[in-house]
């Protein structure tokens, strides 16, 4: 394929290019610069150079590139499908000298006038990729006019001395602009028209992918933005080390319009890695958003340490604790895995280093630390004590986790009532009061609006609780108390943190409560429902009797008139 782009009435063409006779197929690709002469009217460095007449300007000083030999591409992988000995290759004329200030000696020139002039042309730009299974080739010609200036004659030397203005070619967003200046990218310009710019015959770029060098060359040269899935990191990646910020904007909106809680995680590494903080910030919201789901997914196990820490740090995760700490032994599996280690107790502990702190085991229920992180192997013995204390005695004692809730919670405080009218006399003697509900959308349950006494000011002690139906488990709990003033309102008695509800699940609501007789509900609705006033989105609460002993409590009379909770 080939084609022209016009340029101050001179063509840049593109056109294939095969690899050399011979060649290995591990040899990475090249661009190739065959014709001498700089690339283009580029500004001098800011020391003042004088030449003798003899040579007509100042000897450039030379320099080679700035490489890490061994440093293999950090994005390379299945997605974007880079191997080890992918890479792209630059090579340069050996008579492209670098930038050159111009002067004339009288002596030389004997009396006559002089004229210096600066040219720049490139040819033969290729690019080759040596994927086997693909090969990108791009060839780029380039002839800018030449700058002629009339130097008086003198019989000392005349200088030309311009500010240099660092990276020019970001405040260009089109090619048009950056084409009026004859080069797209600061570093290319440096590498090849700078102080310090290289006379090899051929610079390897060994961390960057050919397909991502191909798209960053099309964008410099036509604008066209060639950017896809499996590509776009490795293109992000180019466009910053090579100081095309146009590039690298379009490569962030692609990840932004893309993000899923099942990609949540891996963007938010690469993001961290490419400090990019508006899209780390979108991915963190994301994952506060859908962090059970951000958790199942397959790259969740993929993520550094650093990421895992990051996370594991937030208030706002909307998920229950004993979730958090399952999927925190995931990763320490794959972890010790990649470093080669036996998945045992200990080495998972290892490799999970800070974050294990992070997990906040307080906030969890009796049930919950038994079954689970009680039993890992991977808390010690003295910690697995400490714990259990906390859980069962008052006052309770000090432990080495953080005990502070997880706020998930957005918007407004919402509550219903399922009672439309009150009575006296409900008694209590142990036996727990419940209700089986279910709701059309997730919600996080924060409390129970519950009845008082009906003998004036008491205080009652009670535990609260939420089961989840088919499997028994006891999800969020608390052994706590309130006050009320004797009349038939609804007294608040809270979670120690969010319950999440999911959709067209079964759950019971349960409160045990000690103290004196109290009101009652009655007239209960089978259905409520809650319209926000600001949005109009509506929460169904569904609720059916609870089989087994529930003192009486059902949906036409009873107990836990109020469900409190946030959308």
């Amino acid at each position: 394929m080939r084609c022209c782009v016009c340029l101050f009435q001179r063509s840049l063409q593109c056109s294939p290019s095969k690899m050399a006779a011979g060649e290995s197929n591990s040899r990475s690709s090249c661009l190739n610069l065959s014709n001498s002469g700089p690339l283009g009217n580029a500004p001098p460095s800011n020391v003042a150079h004088s030449s003798p007449a003899s040579n007509g300007g100042a000897a450039g000083a030379t320099g080679g590139m700035n490489r890490n030999a061994g440093n293999s591409n950090p994005l390379s992988g299945p997605e974007n499908g880079g191997g080890a000995d992918s890479s792209v290759r630059i090579a340069p004329s050996t008579q492209n000298p670098p930038r050159q200030s111009v002067g004339q000696s009288a002596a030389a020139a004997h009396g006559a006038s002089a004229s210096g002039a600066i040219t720049g042309a490139a040819s033969n730009m290729t690019a080759t990729s040596s994927s086997s299974s693909s090969s990108s080739t791009s060839t780029a010609t380039d002839a800018s006019a030449a700058a002629v200036s009339s130097l008086p004659s003198s019989p000392a030397s005349v200088l030309v001395y311009r500010e240099p203005v660092y990276n020019w070619q970001a405040t260009k967003s089109t090619v048009k602009e950056r084409f009026a200046l004859a080069v797209g990218s600061a570093v290319f310009d440096a590498m090849f028209n700078g102080g310090m710019a290289t006379t090899s015959t051929e610079i390897e770029l060994p961390d960057v992918e050919p397909a991502a060098f191909l798209a960053l060359l099309k964008f410099l040269y036509s604008d066209e933005v060639q950017i896809g899935p499996e590509t776009v990191m490795t293109t992000l990646y180019s466009a910053k080390k090579y100081a095309v910020p146009a590039l690298e904007a379009h490569c962030v909106e692609f990840l932004k319009k893309n993000l899923r809680a099942d990609n949540a995680f891996m963007l938010l590494t690469q993001a961290r890695l490419f400090d990019e903080p508006q899209l780390a910030s979108l991915c963190l919201e994301n994952i506060d958003k859908n962090t059970a789901d951000a958790l199942a997914a397959e790259g969740f196990t993929d993520i550094d340490l650093d990421t895992l820490v990051a996370v594991l740090e937030r208030d706002t995760l909307g998920v229950r604790e004993v979730r958090l700490f399952g999927a925190a032994v995931r990763w320490a599996e794959a972890e010790a895995q990649r470093q080669q280690l036996q998945p045992t107790p200990e080495n998972k502990r290892r490799v999970l280093g800070k974050a294990l702190s992070l997990i906040r085991f307080p906030l969890m229920t009796i049930e919950e630390f038994a079954a689970g992180p009680a039993q890992s192997g991977i808390l010690a013995d003295r910690e697995v004590v400490s714990l259990f204390l906390h859980f069962t005695v008052n006052p309770k004692p000090h432990v080495e986790f953080i005990d502070r809730p997880r706020c998930c919670l957005r918007g407004k405080e919402c509550s219903i009532t399922r009672f439309s009218q009150v009575e006296s006399r409900w008694g209590y003697s142990g036996t727990s009061d419940r209700i089986r509900f279910s709701v059309n959308r997730r919600i996080f349950v924060v409390g129970f609006g519950l009845y008082g006494s009906i003998h004036g000011p008491t205080d009652y002690q009670v535990n609260i609780q939420i089961i989840h139906t088919d499997s028994n488990t006891v999800l969020g709990q608390n052994d706590t108390g309130f006050s009320c003033d004797g009349t038939a309102s609804t007294f608040r008695v809270m979670f120690k943190d969010p319950v999440e509800i999911l959709p067209s699940v079964n759950y019971i609501a349960c409160a045990t409560l000690k103290g004196p007789d109290s009101h009652y509900g009655t007239k209960g609705m089978r259905k409520v429902t809650h319209e926000a006033p600001a949005t109009g989105i509506k929460t169904c609460f569904t609720f059916c009797y609870a089989a087994g002993n529930n003192n009486g409590t059902s949906v036409e009379d009873g107990q836990i008139p109020e469900v409190i909770f946030y959308t």
